[in-house]
């Protein structure tokens, strides 16, 4: 609501693919966890950008901010290439799925039905209330839809994380293949917070291969239980299973890669 859409636009190119290059950099000055970029990302589709723009910033920015990059570097410092992979990964996969749905006939259809009517509102809307009514008025609404979300994601999570036995992901750790599988079942099931998860998964990088731990980094920021939940009030369920097979296949292709060559 406060900064001015002139700021933003001055920054941005002229070039589709450079312009979502600079938006999935946005989390740069906006490092805020990966739960607190799901109303972000609603209010860039809000403000005039487009569905893909505001995909690639919600799927960079929680792993292109300030904070992970620091939390990162102090568990792993640069061994075995693992903060690099991991900023690059974010990254590129980000600005991968972004070009995908520029490609979309109706980008619209992508979005929940309630989202895309809200914007439509929105958008036909001549009242022009102050700032900070529009401030009052945006947090309500987005509260009222994300935290209902954010706790039954947080519940699944928890109650999984008491099921599973974590020792059966540990013994799978030196399996270049299936030590990739493990850390990406791990980081669906525990969902924690991308500026602490290097800490939570530093114990593990004793046992597990660089290349698995690299794809828990990239693949749990971006898609995890409480992160669908909160992307379900925002994209239809039929993006949401596109965004986490790409997501999913391309940080496993990371993963390998690393695992090869470190």
């Amino acid at each position: 609501m406060w900064v001015p859409q002139s700021w933003l636009m001055r920054w941005l190119p002229r070039n589709a693919i450079g312009r979502r290059a600079v938006i999935s950099m946005f989390g740069m000055f906006l490092p805020v966890c990966e739960c607190g970029n799901v109303p972000l990302a609603r209010g860039l589709v809000r403000r005039g950008f487009s569905v893909p723009e505001s995909m690639t910033f919600l799927i960079a920015a929680p792993i292109l901010n300030p904070v992970v990059i620091i939390t990162t570097h102090q568990a792993f410092g640069f061994d075995d290439g693992i903060l690099v992979a991991r900023l690059l990964g974010g990254f590129l996969i980000a600005n991968l799925i972004g070009w995908l749905y520029a490609k979309h006939p109706e980008p619209e259809s992508l979005l929940t039905e309630r989202f895309a009517e809200q914007c439509r509102i929105d958008e036909a809307s001549h009242e022009h209330p102050t700032k900070w009514q529009q401030t009052l008025d945006l947090f309500v609404r987005e509260t009222s839809i994300l935290m209902p979300a954010l706790v039954i994601g947080a519940l699944v999570a928890g109650g999984i994380q008491v099921i599973v036995p974590r020792e059966i992901l540990v013994a799978l750790g030196s399996d270049p293949l299936w030590s990739i599988v493990a850390m990406m079942v791990l980081a669906f099931i525990i969902s924690v917070c991308s500026n602490v998860d290097a800490f939570f998964i530093l114990p593990f990088a004793a046992t597990f291969l660089p290349g698995s731990i690299v794809t828990f980094l990239v693949f749990g920021p971006i898609i995890d239980i409480k992160m669908l939940a909160l992307m379900r009030t925002t994209y239809s369920t039929q993006t949401l299973i596109q965004i986490t097979t790409v997501v999913g296949l391309l940080a496993a292709a990371l993963g390998l890669v690393v695992n090869y060559v470190a």
